[in-house]
């Protein structure tokens, strides 16, 4: 019975080049340890192999539960991460992607024969591009570095029948670069213009920029992540409203306070913001640590939770655009920023954004170009298994630092 389910999935992926068009489900849980997005895409390409059209046609989303939440994030800290708690998770996970999967084929009405792969990022609890020395097998140090997306690819196959790509920020790390973002191959295909140049900020637990200049190839595309986006915030309203609230919601919180240049200032310092790309970072930078000396400065200085919240944001807002005026703006004329993730749904972060950037850009959200705000980087980890599957690098060099091109992603059968 095993063999012939390997042999069927075999047989599928075998035919998948010859095929123009396939359905493939991506499966993202980012940095805001909010949930799961999970989309069905059905990708056609040319006689070349190249993708010709995209289209979406069901996305399903996975709120995780409180308990869930609260045991992953301890995964994310030296001083709460439990090896065996570690091990239980990678488990578990598969069960919610499971669940999302079931849920999302449900939704669009198809069946798991009617899917090619499952490409799946998986939950990062740690990301360490910065090299750390080890004991080698020589008996001198390596440079180690690393990441470690947890969700178990053969946990996941077995329950939905359905073979799965995974580990997709590895194979770029082994060639030098910082595994992040990935998802600048994506926009640059959903978003490019002839005429013109455009950013694409995601706003997840982290910000990452995509850079597009007006008519530009793939070689002229370059990305970086610009710090924190919603995690300092969301831990924020956590703590303030003991665990009532996991964001603050519509931005409402932050509306009510006054931004605190007194606090916000210092955290500018930051050698990271000065940092030129690529550069990536998570939340062994700006994860429950970094917050909580946050509320402590806030609350030093007599300010309300809603005002250490408003600066929060502000410096959400801050760190993005002075990413632009620094390593952007000199470089490429922007005509649009396109905001997805998140923080696309928060009208005060994304009205602090608009007052610092210069007036001539527009500030729209991916759903604005058709597609939900929520959804853009399942799709574009479905389109990185795609690429896989066909055997073609989808890493940018230029954005992640790699010394070359690779095809990015390890595969379950």
């Amino acid at each position: 019975m095993e063999s012939e389910k390997t042999a069927s999935s075999l047989f599928r992926l075998s035919a998948y080049q010859s095929r123009h068009e396939r359905a493939l489900i991506g499966i993202m849980s980012g940095t805001s340890f909010d949930g799961i997005d999970a989309v069905l895409v059905r990708i056609i390409t040319d006689e070349r192999g190249h993708i010709a059209s995209l289209a979406m046609e069901g996305h399903y989303s996975l709120p995780y539960s409180q308990e869930l939440q609260k045991r992953l994030l301890a995964l994310c800290s030296p001083e709460t991460a439990r090896i065996d708690e570690l091990v239980y998770a990678h488990a578990a996970l598969a069960e919610w992607y499971a669940g999302a999967v079931e849920g999302l084929l449900g939704m669009a009405g198809r069946k798991a024969q009617d899917v090619y792969a499952i490409c799946l990022h998986g939950q990062t609890v740690w990301h360490a591009p910065v090299p750390r020395a080890f004991p080698g097998p020589s008996g001198q140090s390596v440079a180690a570095r690393g990441t470690l997306q947890i969700g178990s690819a053969p946990l996941l196959h077995e329950r939905t029948g359905i073979p799965v790509i995974y580990d997709f920020r590895s194979r770029d790390m082994a060639a030098g670069g910082e595994g992040a973002p990935l998802a600048p191959f994506v926009d640059a295909l959903l978003f490019g213009s002839l005429e013109r140049g455009r950013i694409v900020q995601n706003i997840g637990g982290i910000g990452n920029a995509t850079v597009i200049p007006a008519g530009a190839g793939n070689e002229a595309v370059f990305a970086f992540d610009t710090g924190p986006g919603n995690m300092v915030m969301d831990e924020l309203a956590k703590r303030f409203s003991n665990g009532a609230l996991a964001y603050d919601k519509d931005g409402l919180l932050a509306a009510r306070g006054r931004v605190s240049h007194e606090l916000l200032e210092p955290l500018l310092e930051d050698p990271y913001f000065s940092r030129k790309p690529p550069k990536s970072t998570g939340r062994e930078v700006y994860g429950a640590e970094f917050a909580a000396r946050f509320a402590v400065r806030g609350r030093a200085l007599g300010l309300s939770d809603a005002d250490i919240i408003a600066t929060a944001t502000a410096f959400t807002a801050e760190t993005i655009v002075r990413a632009y005026r620094d390593f952007v703006f000199p470089l490429v004329p922007i005509d649009d920023v396109i905001v997805g993730g998140g923080g696309a749904l928060n009208p005060s972060l994304m009205a602090m954004i608009r007052e610092r950037l210069p007036a001539h850009a527009t500030l729209r959200t991916t759903a604005d170009y058709g597609i939900p705000v929520l959804a853009r980087e399942a799709i574009a980890f479905a389109v990185l298994g795609h690429e896989a599957l066909m055997g073609h690098p989808s890493n940018l060099p230029a954005v992640t630092g790699a010394s070359h091109e690779v095809i990015l992603g390890s595969l379950t059968l």
